[in-house]
């Protein structure tokens, strides 16, 4: 079994920053990760670094069909 405890090592000891439900006293084995932890941010920092955006044909909402599933075009004219 593992488990992930976030730590502060404050130039003696490291320091869960939650309870963890361990033995007093036992030995444990440690591996220590050195990456900076990033902010996660609110849930719009998270959307934007998952989606983007699309160059595509300027027909893609009317003829999806066709460029996805390779169908005939429809020849719907958009009014800009």
């Amino acid at each position: 079994m593992s488990i992930t405890v976030d730590v502060v090592f404050d130039g003696e000891v490291l320091r869960p920053q939650q309870p963890v439900n361990l033995t007093p006293h036992k030995h444990y084995s440690i591996t220590i990760d050195t990456s900076p932890k990033q902010d996660a941010g609110d849930l719009w920092d998270l959307l934007d670094s998952v989606t983007g955006s699309y160059d595509g044909p300027g027909d893609s909402s009317v003829e999806h069909d066709h460029y996805i599933y390779g169908t005939p075009k429809r020849g719907v004219t958009e009014n800009a």
